[in-house]
């Protein structure tokens, strides 16, 4: 589906989805939990969908209470032999150690892009802690049986944070206790989601430095009643469109909030735009903004919102963690660089684990989203500030986050 972005400016406020991050930890406990689960605030992206699916699949009970709740009944049971995880990396991390816990032999299945991503660093980590696994040279499909015993193990977190994730909320059901020794953590503020999540939910998780974990095996979580915040991916997106496009007021944020992407805040302070927080709602507006530099090696999702605002800044920005880009939707360094040169903008990758933009006009052309939800977005943010009109291939992609992404951004568009 190709989706067209007139120049303009936007002027309003928005509620962006509910974080897909916590929804998908908080439906992974709820499947694990005793008793009744209510989960509130939701937004069905298709990477929640995944998450749904995974529950069901593995023997909850869901109820839905209405278009944004769940009543979740909790109880690890299988219904069948293969796990669908969809194009979620979260996801296919998360659920494999809890489907781990079963002493059934369950096969787990991605489509798309998520074939090719690594997921290598998960295979000997479950055998040490006592899974039987039978991998396809490091990707999807594969099948694992438990269940999973505990124990002491060492776990390569340089490539993503979300197997870790899933070895956190599965090993406080282990009969023992289990020791992870992690190499070169990334993405660190996701694992305090997940400890956060675990916490809500009555169980404990330490860490020494991110670079030990100790689980107490033995342990039960309890169902509560909890409502999921605003996503901040999303929003960083919205927050960068006001800074770059006019003013744009986001509501159902904390900045507060333990999400990686609560650092575009900074960002935005450093290109010179301004921020106004009240509450939980935060709004940008545009001003003269300048070069900045910025580490996002702990939340590289916003590095396409970064690079939209780098490319509004007067001077060169210089953006570090392009290393954490490789395997996501699309190796995102290289899309950004590809398609920012379409519309005018050289994008310098020649430091190693760096981008450098150099802020400048933007040329209306067509582009393509790379089936790269977050691609496709800082493009369309791009559009308002060309010299015509947009023309986006493969738009529909933002349903992995973000589905009425472009419906809202019409909405508070300056007529």
């Amino acid at each position: 589906m190709d989706r067209s972005v007139p120049r303009g400016s936007l002027h309003g406020s928005l509620t962006p989805p509910s974080s897909k991050s916590y929804a998908q930890r908080a439906l992974a406990v709820a499947l694990l939990a005793q008793g009744r689960t209510v989960l509130r605030g939701l937004d069905f992206c298709q990477d929640t969908l995944s998450a749904l699916g995974c529950i069901h699949t593995l023997g909850a009970e869901v109820i839905e209470i209405d278009d944004a709740t769940l009543a979740i009944g909790g109880g690890l049971s299988p219904r069948e032999g293969t796990l669908h995880v969809g194009e979620s990396g979260l996801a296919s991390r998360l659920f494999t150690p809890i489907a781990a816990l079963s002493d059934r032999p369950i096969r787990i299945v991605g489509r798309g892009s998520l074939l090719e991503r690594p997921m290598q660093m998960m295979i000997d980590p479950l055998k040490r802690l006592g899974a039987y696994v039978i991998d396809t040279r490091g990707h999807l499909p594969f099948e694992v049986c438990g269940p999973l015993r505990g124990g002491e193990t060492e776990v390569d977190g340089s490539v993503s944070s979300q197997f870790i994730t899933g070895l956190l909320l599965a090993l406080p059901m282990a009969a023992t206790d289990t020791t992870l020794h992690v190499e070169e953590a990334v993405s660190t503020p996701y694992l305090d989601m997940t400890i956060d999540t675990a916490a809500r939910f009555g169980v404990d998780i330490f860490h020494r430095d991110y670079h030990e974990f100790y689980i107490p095996g033995g342990q039960r979580y309890k169902g509560l009643d909890l409502t999921i915040e605003g996503d901040w991916s999303a929003a960083a997106m919205l927050l960068v469109a006001g800074a770059v496009a006019g003013e744009v007021r986001v509501n159902n944020i904390s900045p507060l909030s333990k999400q990686a992407d609560t650092a575009i805040l900074d960002a935005l302070t450093r290109a010179g735009a301004e921020v106004i927080i009240e509450g939980d709602s935060i709004t940008a507006s545009q001003r003269e903004l300048h070069g900045f530099e910025f580490d996002a090696t702990h939340c590289p999702d916003l590095f396409p919102a970064l690079a939209v605002l780098a490319v509004a800044a007067e001077g060169c920005s210089t953006l570090y963690g392009t290393d954490r880009l490789t395997h996501k939707e699309s190796n995102r360094a290289l899309t950004i660089a590809e398609e920012f040169e379409k519309i005018g903008i050289h994008v310098d990758l020649s430091t190693p684990n760096t981008m450098q933009i150099e802020g400048g006009a933007i040329r209306a052309t067509t582009v393509e989203s790379h089936n790269d939800h977050r691609i496709a977005m800082a493009l369309a943010v791009a559009g308002l500030l060309s010299d015509g009109i947009m023309t986006i291939h493969g738009a529909e992609c933002v349903a992995k986050s973000y589905p009425d992404f472009f419906e809202q951004i019409e909405s508070i568009r300056v007529k």
